[in-house]
């Protein structure tokens, strides 16, 4: 296993981080071929990593049996597969100590540098017993905190949490997905004001604000009244399980123009916008997971949108919205990039 100073060095680099998709046949068993092909999509349009059994690969392996059989297939195909600088592989781990503890020793069995650590279902613990809860897991593999928006299954968590979290030796980098200004302030403060600012990184989750969280300079007071400018480094996004070419390329672009917003004119807004068509922010997120499937459907990444439950699909004028945002926004896609690799990352 690698150590916690290189995994933190590795995380603190950033970049775009994909949330691993599942690839599906039609009868709703493990497509393997196109499950490594993804992998290698990622990592040819120039990720930083991907994270894998986190809630955009359907929490559901677990159940079906595939948790293992998908993160030992990440790991092998990212092992297998030439790069520029190797990827950091985070594995989503749930549920009660127990449980999470035994799927972040899995994931450090199979190489995975770190976890990202899923607090969802927890919702009756105490601050108290989550953060024992983190420490435990942390004992095993280095950790990424995960601030989840409650309306996919989060809960509130106050700035004295994250400040106890941020004391958590293991902790890595945390992933801000509140979907709240307020909140994502908790987080930037309580790491700052830890003095730990230097050695954990920030990764934006949030969909409705991917570049101004890219493109911010967070001020607050660290140790002793010294004012210390935060940033996020960059994004763990189910937004970048597609069109990820173009991701990487706007995020190399917003580092070189940090504190000059404008001159990206309307990138902002152009995300956003996306983002909740194939999000599916109109119904509460609930067509989400079968709206990342559809764009890499269309792109032939994908045979379809199945997922696990046949009961999760697009939403009603989903596929509508979709095309909307094709349309409207060719810029952001990354279909030629995709056409000239498919065959290769199929093979």
């Amino acid at each position: 296993m690698a150590s916690l100073e290189r995994v933190g060095r590795m995380l603190r680099r950033g970049g775009v981080i994909p949330a691993h998709p599942l690839a599906l046949t039609p009868s709703r068993r493990l497509d393997e071929r196109r499950q490594r092909a993804l992998t290698r999509y990622y990592l040819d349009a120039g990720a930083a990593g991907v994270a894998i059994g986190v809630h955009t690969t359907q929490f559901a392996i677990r159940r079906h049996g595939l948790f293992d059989p998908v993160l030992a297939l990440g790991a092998e195909t990212a092992a297998s597969w030439r790069t520029r600088r190797p990827p950091v592989m985070i594995a989503g781990v749930v549920g009660p100590t127990r449980q999470a503890t035994a799927e972040a020793r899995r994931a450090a069995d199979l190489g995975y540098h770190a976890v990202l650590l899923s607090l969802g279902g927890l919702g009756d613990w105490t601050d108290a017993e989550l953060l024992r809860h983190a420490r435990a897991v942390g004992q095993v593999v280095p950790l990424v905190g995960f601030y989840l928006q409650p309306a996919v299954g989060g809960r509130p968590l106050g700035y004295r949490f994250w400040r106890e979290f941020a004391e958590i030796e293991q902790v890595v980098a945390i992933k801000v997905a509140p979907f709240n200004r307020y909140q994502t302030l908790d987080v930037v403060r309580a790491v700052v004001e830890s003095g730990r600012h230097r050695s954990i990184a920030l990764y934006t989750g949030n969909d409705d604000a991917i570049v101004a969280d890219l493109t911010a300079r967070f001020r607050f007071r660290a140790g002793g009244g010294r004012a210390v400018t935060a940033r996020f480094v960059g994004g763990l996004l189910g937004h970048w399980a597609y069109w990820t070419r173009t991701a990487v390329r706007w995020v190399e672009r917003l580092r070189r123009v940090r504190g000059s917003a404008g001159r990206l004119g309307s990138l902002a807004q152009e995300t956003t916008d996306a983002n909740a068509a194939i999000f599916d922010a109109r119904h509460g997120f609930r067509g989400c997971i079968p709206g990342i499937h559809e764009v890499l459907r269309r792109q032939g990444l994908l045979a379809g949108r199945w997922c696990l439950d046949p009961r999760e699909t697009l939403s009603p004028g989903q596929s509508g919205e979709i095309d909307r945002v094709h349309r409207a926004y060719p810029w952001l896609r990354d279909d030629r990039f995709v056409a000239r690799g498919l065959d290769r990352w199929l093979a």
